[in-house]
């Protein structure tokens, strides 16, 4: 019966050109986490993004939203409204940019999910994207948390791994790999382990999987898992390898994350011949036929910049230990 509501609200719609106001509102919303924000992006009062959304309730009959003193959450309702207003929003936006007027400006939102701890060079890159195109306004999100590009109003996405949601498309950038490092500290205190048995003695630093839940096996070289037990995890990827570097234990992270700790010696490969997998980095973004344009000139440089830009100089990969002396 919900889902019959909504379809005829956008019947409705399409009579009443008015109400992709609260349409717009309630995808801002959704889409900023905060009442506060969206209406900040919208360059209107809080109070009128309010009336609009309890108009759009009223409308359809159903609670979109779960407002709390800290945050807001969508109901079953509201999730199906917005892939389906998204829709609609997109089609208006391509429609815009198909009869976009002469003056050949590039305008519009653009909303970036990149992992962190890019290359300084990925920040001149943005800059100079902002100075080329001062009428586009960027939110740019550096985090290893894995965006839903489509639920949550995400336009580009750099990300590592083969996993696509449907509806995305993925453009490969550059290939990089998974390797095993600890801290020379480690090893010298712990021992270096030779096979991978040995694991079993040592402290695993282990990140999270795209669902959240803490990683269970380490990629086998050549194929297959091994199995592991953590005694350390976050969602964070940058914090495992922090407590990689401090010398908390063995982990297993992206080349583009250890390459300058490798280069330096602040790490070391651990079991390079054992624990080894590679991998892509991938441009995701939404599959449509056009592009908003702030949308696409900013996938065109940012496929221009990841080859150079992702990965510090290179070190041999397949490198193991040097042999750790302990400190007197």
């Amino acid at each position: 019966m919900v889902f019959l509501d909504i379809i005829c609200y956008f019947c409705d719609l399409m009579r009443d050109a008015m109400e992709t106001s609260e349409l717009l509102a309630f995808t801002r919303t959704v889409e900023a986490k905060s009442l506060s924000r969206a209406a900040a992006e919208l360059g209107a009062p809080r109070a009128t993004i309010g009336r609009r959304l309890a108009r759009l309730e009223e409308r359809l009959g159903v609670r979109l939203l779960r407002r709390t003193t800290r945050a807001l959450a969508l109901t079953d309702a509201g999730d199906a409204l917005y892939r389906h207003a998204r829709i609609v929003l997109d089609a208006v936006e391509q429609a815009e940019a198909s009869v976009r007027k002469s003056d050949k400006v590039i305008r519009g939102t653009l909303r970036v999910s990149t992992p962190p701890r890019l290359d300084p060079s990925f920040h001149a890159l943005v800059c100079d994207f902002a100075r080329a195109y001062p009428e586009v306004r960027i939110h740019i999100d550096a985090s290893s948390r894995h965006v839903d590009l489509l639920r949550e109003g995400y336009d580009v996405a750099l990300r590592a791994g083969a996993d696509l949601e449907p509806g995305l498309v993925a453009r490969t950038v550059a290939r990089t790999s998974a390797v095993a490092v600890a801290a020379p500290r480690y090893l010298a205190a712990h021992g270096t382990p030779r096979q991978v048995r040995d694991l079993r003695a040592h402290r695993c630093l282990v990140g999270c999987t795209p669902d959240g839940l803490p990683q269970t096996h380490w990629p086998k070289a050549g194929g297959g898992k091994i199995s592991v037990e953590a005694s350390f995890v976050s969602n964070d990827i940058t914090l495992v390898v922090d407590a990689a570097v401090r010398g908390l234990g063995i982990a297993v992270l992206p080349m583009v994350l250890v390459g300058a700790p490798l280069k330096r010696g602040a790490l070391l490969r651990v079991l390079p011949e054992l624990i080894h997998a590679d991998s892509r980095m991938a441009v995701v973004y939404r599959e449509k036929e056009l592009l908003p344009p702030q949308v696409r000139a900013f996938i065109d440089a940012l496929i221009a910049w990841a080859p150079a830009g992702l990965f510090p100089p290179r070190v041999d990969d397949r490198r193991g230990p040097r042999k750790a002396v302990a400190r007197r």
